[in-house]
């Protein structure tokens, strides 16, 4: 599933490409699993209205949309396992699986395609502005950081998923930041040192913002907004690299289920 990075790309890739542009119209396919607004409560919103911005909150797309002589309001999208957001001419066949297409005043569309249906869009209601369920992993400072931790029982790497505490943050990228501070996965988060901390935080907010540059990780289907793939996946550390040696010391890499998640760490680096 597509983590900060990759949703990061996506909205700043779709913002350079739409941002200013006017919805003609809408059209929405026959799945109902995709929408968590109805198709005429989509249609209605994002119809005639003006895209005013695209951007990241959590691992979740929000555009934020003007209609004239109304309301701003936001359209939600959740990429899912395989959901992509692409920026096409009109002209360019539309792909199998696209469940929502905003066709632009300009002649291009904006297409949600998601051939598992584990991708959503919906509208955010009126009045309200989606914020995420969590703390935001690139902007937190090292003391905010530090007290999500403070006392809990669980162990770090169950906590950094937790989206509630971190919105943003996924499997590859909590397994590359624990192995650069040096912390093992399985360590209780609450007992874990403030200096130790204070590097961990920099350390995540070193790796997604460099995997923002690259792109993000392909290890799946994650596709930017004009269908390219990222590259960050070439510089991973330990994530999906099982028995290789690791990269600072040798040993093979580990692998093991914390919290119900594939966990990849080095029993030597991290202590």
């Amino acid at each position: 599933m597509p983590e900060l990075p990759e949703v990061e790309t996506v909205a700043n890739g779709v913002n350079e490409r739409v941002r200013g542009a006017r919805i003609d119209a809408v059209t929405i396919g026959p799945h109902k699993e995709p929408l968590k607004s109805t198709p005429s409560h989509i249609e209605e919103t994002l119809t005639g209205a003006k895209i005013e911005h695209v951007r990241r909150v959590g691992k979740t797309i929000v555009m934020d949309v003007k209609q004239r002589n109304r309301k701003p309001a936001q359209a939600t999208i959740h990429l899912g396992m395989t959901g992509r957001l692409l920026v096409s001419q009109r002209d360019v066949p539309v792909p199998p699986h696209t469940h929502v297409n905003l066709h632009l005043h300009d002649g291009r569309d904006l297409r949600f395609v998601d051939p598992r249906r584990f991708g959503r869009v919906g509208i955010v209601d009126e009045g309200t502005t989606y914020e995420g369920p969590g703390k935001e992993p690139l902007t937190i400072s090292a003391d905010d950081f530090a007290a999500l931790f403070a006392g809990r029982k669980t162990a770090i790497k169950a906590a950094l998923l937790n989206q509630s505490l971190l919105h943003g943050v996924g499997n590859i990228y909590a397994d590359e930041s624990l192995f650069r501070a040096g912390i093992r996965p399985t360590r209780h988060a609450g007992k874990i040192k403030r200096a130790e901390l204070d590097k961990l935080h920099a350390s995540l907010q070193a790796v997604l913002n460099h995997a923002i540059k690259l792109g993000g990780s392909s290890v799946s289907d994650y596709v930017d907004a004009d269908g390219v793939r990222g590259f960050f996946q070439l510089e991973h550390r330990v994530y999906s690299r099982t028995g290789e040696p690791c990269k600072d010391c040798g040993k093979p890499i580990e692998k093991i289920v914390v919290g119900g998640r594939s966990t990849h760490f080095c029993k030597h680096c991290q202590k």
